[in-house]
């Protein structure tokens, strides 16, 4: 009998360390596994730039028609890399969330738009289109609808966002072709933020910052469909007025020169990754800058 316990208690002291350590191993494994998807980003962004000259933008605000805040800097992401309607970029795309080009005609991704110059058969918006630049199947995008419970006043409800590797909501879709349903497990929308390369400062509305925290506002305010409305849980990111959160969370410690703050990659672009709690600004989140 006592053999049986002794035994018995080396189990239970076995089993009370191999828990935390492969909680600890889950942990790193999906770290590693966003990290690979933010390099998987960043590759498929170098060859956006390669084609176009330039990264895309993440400004939420059509400056070319004056629109509403309806189309942010994760859904333009979405554009780039996988094109308005999943189906590849037209190199017309003005980046509005209606899709249509600068003159509000229907030469970018009107599915309605027949034109047919070269006669195959194909509407030329869809000859002209390059990508994705992702794999579908593996890119992780949803459209804003699926993942929350409403897109506040402007934001596009219809328009897709690249979701990170920590799976934290279920979303149930209807086959269109069976009407079936298929049943998904999402994580939290990529946050993407462009720089301004002609600025030098950085969380100065007045001069123009190197980045923008409104370019994804919008976003980082909604509610996850899983969350309860009475049950609202605020990212730390998320401090009005002038979010000083996320300034101080993208700035580069190392670079102190005349008092000024200074970002990581203030040349090209960063992105950012709720982490495993669906929080943006807390010490889980991971970003392709930093440590």
């Amino acid at each position: 009998m006592m053999e049986l316990l002794i035994v018995l208690a080396i189990i239970a002291l076995l089993v009370g360390l191999l828990v935390p350590a492969l909680t600890v191993v889950k942990k790193m494994a999906k770290e590693t596994k966003q990290k690979a998807q933010f390099s998987t980003i960043d590759l498929a962004l170098a060859t956006f730039k390669n084609d176009y000259g330039d990264y895309p933008p993440s400004y939420n605000w059509d400056y070319d028609r004056n629109a509403s805040f309806d189309y942010c800097g994760a859904q333009k992401l979405a554009e780039a890399l996988l094109g308005w309607d999943l189906m590849g970029f037209h190199p017309n795309s003005v980046w509005s969330a209606d899709g249509l080009d600068s003159a509000d005609g229907a030469g970018t991704y009107d599915p309605a738009h027949t034109r047919d110059i070269n006669g195959d058969g194909i509407p030329d918006t869809f000859d002209e289109r390059k990508g994705p630049y992702l794999d579908l199947a593996s890119s992780d995008a949803f459209r804003i609808r699926s993942l929350f419970f409403n897109s506040g006043p402007t934001l596009d409800p219809d328009r897709y966002v690249l979701c990170d590797v920590f799976s934290r909501k279920r979303i149930v879709m209807r086959n269109q072709v069976t009407g079936g349903t298929v049943r998904y497990n999402a994580g939290t929308p990529i946050l993407y933020f462009k720089a301004n390369t002609s600025s030098k400062y950085l969380g100065d509305p007045e001069r123009g910052s190197i980045y923008r925290f409104g370019d994804n506002r919008e976003l980082i305010s909604l509610r996850s469909v899983e969350e309860k409305p009475q049950d609202i849980r605020t990212h730390p990111i998320f401090n009005p007025p002038q979010f000083s959160n996320f300034y101080r969370e993208i700035m580069d410690p190392k670079i102190t020169t005349s008092n000024r703050m200074w970002p990581y990659r203030p040349d090209s672009y960063i992105l950012i990754s709720a982490g495993a709690d669906g929080l943006y600004g807390t010490p889980d989140d991971i970003t392709n800058f930093g440590n």
